[in-house]
């Protein structure tokens, strides 16, 4: 499990501002393939005051998985790096997506 964390955190942490990634791509380059959910669970873990840009990834549909303030946090994270976020958390995966 630790070397998963290491795996899945040294992508995370590669991720530009400005751009995000979906929780099956971070498993996927991380080279744990199908590992989405435990990325997730992962993240949900996190202390507060990490400086791992947490907020970058997001779920396949393009949207925050996150739910009330939250999700109200991962937006305002977001736009501030200049990522467009509608009303409802949904981003355009074809414009801000990261591909390494």
């Amino acid at each position: 499990m630790e070397q998963f964390l290491l795996q899945i955190f040294s992508v995370i942490h590669q991720i530009p501002i400005g751009k995000v990634t979906t929780y099956g791509d971070v498993a996927k380059m991380s080279g744990f393939p199908g590992y989405a959910r435990q990325v997730g669970k992962a993240l949900s873990q996190l202390p507060d005051g990490s400086r791992l840009p947490w907020y970058r990834v997001i779920n396949s549909k393009g949207k925050l998985s996150l739910q009330g303030e939250n999700m109200l946090r991962q937006k305002e994270k977001l736009e501030k790096e200049g990522v467009e976020v509608s009303e409802n958390g949904k981003i355009n995966l074809k414009k801000y997506r990261w591909h390494p």
